[in-house]
């Protein structure tokens, strides 16, 4: 699948949904939440009891996600159970960039 900057995607096996903020640098990969590829658009189509146990990670509600090696990040639109993965590497949660003093 190619992925764009503003395309919404919904896992097929658990509740979550995640807007893609940065597409990776040549556009082509699977984005994958709990093992299974996610789809365009769409609504969740799972309720989390299918994920293999492995695959199991969850993603937070309002919280970035980022394959530094593509460039790829998104975010988190409605929390779930599975680990969200692009082309078997799992996503780090970005950290949040610290505020200047205020001397």
């Amino acid at each position: 699948m190619v992925l764009k900057v503003g395309q919404s995607l919904a896992s097929s096996v658990d509740t979550t949904t995640v807007i893609v903020v940065r597409a990776p640098q040549d556009g082509a990969g699977e984005l994958t939440c709990g093992g299974v590829a996610m789809v365009a658009g769409g609504k969740p189509a799972g309720d989390g009891s299918t994920i293999d146990p492995s695959e199991v990670d969850g993603a937070v509600l309002g919280k970035r996600y980022v394959d530094v090696d593509s460039g790829l990040e998104v975010l988190c639109t409605k929390s779930g159970q599975g680990r969200l993965a692009l082309a078997g590497a799992a996503l780090v949660l970005k950290a949040a960039k610290p505020l200047p003093s205020s001397d």
